[in-house]
């Protein structure tokens, strides 16, 4: 159950994350003044964060056809390491694709190469490794790829649908009650509590691949 709840809570943290999505939404709702446009531009954003996490988890599939587990493992940690290493000093460093002028193609795309860029599907990797290895103790031999496959892709569902929810739930929010005066604001640092969580993402990791 841990893995599963682990995936819930990184849904809600990247909700919760500004830079994946719910700023960029409320700014159009709050630019044409309708709250349905932060609706409306939640759902491919967080189609385009999933794409992400699906590109993932295919490959990490694909990796575990010709490379052992325990490598996929220890191999996911130093990924973590290093690229929490280099968010941590490039931090204030924002990848810029697309402008406020946006259909839902291009929230679509600009969601998927934010999370991409961001490593939100490689911090997944570890949970769901522990989803997999879950749904491989309920099954025979004969059923276990596809019980894992199947089982990491609900997870990818699971968080989300977390992650929407996280998202639309602030985006609402701020639109009824603070409006374009939060904007304005001193923001809190995502962008460095992402390195962080990365880094210590990644030493769970190591810790996982050394306890295995």
């Amino acid at each position: 159950m841990t893995p599963w709840l682990a995936m819930l809570a990184f849904g809600a943290f990247h909700g919760l994350n500004p830079g994946m999505g719910w700023l960029f939404a409320l700014s159009l709702g709050l630019q044409q003044r309708s709250e349905r446009v932060i609706w409306y531009s939640l759902l491919p954003i967080a189609a385009g964060h999933a794409a992400a996490i699906v590109a993932v988890v295919l490959l990490v599939m694909a990796g575990l056809r010709f490379v052992p587990l325990e490598l996929v493992r220890w191999l996911t940690a130093a990924a973590l390491l290093a690229l929490g290493i280099y968010k941590l000093f490039n931090y204030y460093r924002h990848p810029r694709w697309v402008g406020m002028k946006v259909g839902a193609l291009d929230l679509f795309w600009w969601s998927f190469l934010m999370a991409t860029a961001h490593g939100a599907g490689l911090m997944l990797v570890p949970a769901l490794l522990g989803v997999a290895d879950g749904a491989d103790s309920h099954r025979g031999h004969a059923g276990m790829a596809a019980s894992a496959n199947g089982a990491m892709l609900l997870a990818v569902g699971v968080h989300t649908l977390s992650m929407l929810v996280v998202m639309g739930s602030c985006a609402w929010l701020i639109y009824r009650k603070f409006g374009l005066a939060v904007l304005r604001q001193k923001w809190i640092n995502f962008d460095l509590i992402w390195a962080v969580a990365l880094l210590l993402v990644g030493i769970v990791a190591l810790l996982m691949a050394g306890s295995a």
